[in-house]
């Protein structure tokens, strides 16, 4: 049975890894024909917009002839440009609808197995007592990896300083709705307290659902016999979900194949060109925060990490490849427990780590910050950075669930420091690519802090 299990799962992973290849290939071969008129165009129409932007700035006058009709070229072309962009994007949304059923069914799963597993890890804890132990030593670990994220993203883009070697034009301003989104503290409290759970669900405000669970699983718990009814039924409920996990699992490769060509296709060569410097350097954090985290778990759980990440391996690939982690949820839910952690342990810290331990997310968000700031060639004294790296502590929390929600958390960070929004236009285009890394380390961060609770609650499995 295990050796069949194996089997599947091996084909998976190399299903997923074909799917990827095939998925560049096929962009790559597509960028250059098929929509090729279609980036030509745009590329044209961005040069002469920033042209025109230029001269925009030359003229003094506001009310002269010269301004007015290079203010209306530049209002045409860039309704040309979006219009190009809406016949581009119709070309592939063929491909772009394998990726976005496949993020919906599991946009589906997400919050009830969140509920279910959560609850019954915390009832199967038994009191208070026990959820305060647990609860401790897996925010201690959360904490510290947080912080550790954040302090590594500050020190490699001070040290790499990739703003200074962009040397890109900068927008007027920042139009795109995201920087609308910035979280005030008020935002913050409303992405943690739910006023309905039942409309944390439908908007897959993932905290939120944590939160209910948390309080429900207690209640559970405190009732004593009456409340194992309950647990059953929903230990039950979590099972089903996993099952239907395993079917909306096998669709995995053709998302991956159909999110690769849309990338590829749209963004082509270039992309990866003109941000080489950003995105190769933003990796090697990657590495080295990958690095650090194995060492951590190696000096808890010794030379079983090794085993770790070969069970863990499918659910990374899969984050990387669909560029999220939320996507990789069931699957490294069952992936954990095989290893050899415990139930009530991963049905406890996993859905916990999905809110407050995005390893991948908190590093990108102080090196994103402050490589904006680098552009626009703004000095950051180290005070000023480690009270961004607190406050970035603080916002990163409440945004899981959020669509884009790096993006969302640098906004708010880039208002509350006086550093120009324009900035973040920069990050739009490549966002996607670096979000696919981003993805992966959240789920190895997350795996890494699961065992290392089991094994400081002697829950693991040898």
């Amino acid at each position: 049975m295990t050796e069949t299990r194996a089997k599947k799962n091996n084909r998976l992973t190399l299903y997923i890894i074909l799917a990827l290849l095939a998925g560049i290939l096929l962009g790559f071969y597509l960028n250059s024909t098929y929509v090729k008129d279609e980036n030509t165009q745009i590329m044209k129409a961005e040069l002469q917009i920033s042209s025109l932007k230029s001269q925009l700035q030359n003229i003094t006058d506001t009310n002269s002839i010269a301004y007015h009709q290079a203010a209306s070229q530049k209002f045409i072309l860039s309704n040309f440009k979006n219009e190009t962009m809406i016949a581009r994007d119709k070309k592939l949304e063929w491909f772009a609808l394998l990726a976005d059923i496949f993020l919906r069914l599991i946009k589906m799963i997400i919050a009830p197995l969140v509920f279910t597993t959560l609850v019954v890890g915390v009832a199967k804890l038994g009191d208070m007592k026990s959820v305060g132990r647990i609860g401790g030593k897996t925010l201690l670990w959360f904490v510290a990896s947080s912080f550790l994220s954040l302090f590594l993203g500050m020190v490699l883009v001070n040290y790499f300083q990739p703003g200074l070697a962009m040397h890109l034009p900068m927008p007027d301003a920042v139009n795109a709705d995201i920087a609308k989104n910035a979280l005030t503290l008020r935002d913050f409290m409303y992405h943690v307290f739910p006023t309905s759970v039942f409309d944390a669900m439908a908007k897959n405000e993932i905290l939120q659902v944590v939160v209910f669970s948390l309080f429900f699983g207690v209640a559970t718990a405190a009732i004593g016999k009456p409340g194992e009814i309950v647990i059953k039924a929903l230990d039950a409920i979590a099972h089903v979900i996993l099952k239907m996990t395993g079917y909306v699992m096998k669709f995995a490769p053709f998302a991956v194949f159909g999110a690769m060509v849309v990338v590829i296709a749209k963004q082509g060569p270039s992309i990866l060109q003109t941000y080489s410097i950003f995105i190769g350097e933003f990796y090697i954090g990657l590495l080295i925060l990958f690095l650090i985290l194995l060492f951590a778990c190696y000096l808890v759980i010794k030379k079983r990490v090794f085993t770790l990440m070969k069970h863990i391996k499918e659910p990374a690939i899969l984050a990387f490849s669909t560029n999220s982690s939320e996507a990789a949820f069931p699957k490294l839910l069952l992936e954990l427990e095989r290893f050899g952690c415990e139930n009530r342990i991963v049905s406890f810290v996993l859905p916990l780590g999905y809110s407050f331990n995005l390893a991948g997310t908190m590093m990108y968000v102080t090196y994103a910050t402050i490589f904006i700031a680098q552009c626009y060639g703004m000095h950051l004294d180290f005070g000023t950075q480690l009270s961004m790296l607190m406050v970035l502590m603080l916002t990163s929390k409440g945004v899981a669930g959020v669509p884009r929600a790096a993006l969302v958390v640098i906004a708010g960070t880039l208002t509350t420091f006086k550093i120009p929004e324009a900035g973040l236009a920069l990050l739009l285009g490549i966002d996607p690519l670096l979000d696919m890394g981003r993805a992966a380390m959240n789920v190895v961060g997350n795996s890494i802090a699961t065992a290392v609770v089991s094994k400081w609650e002697k829950s693991l499995d040898d």
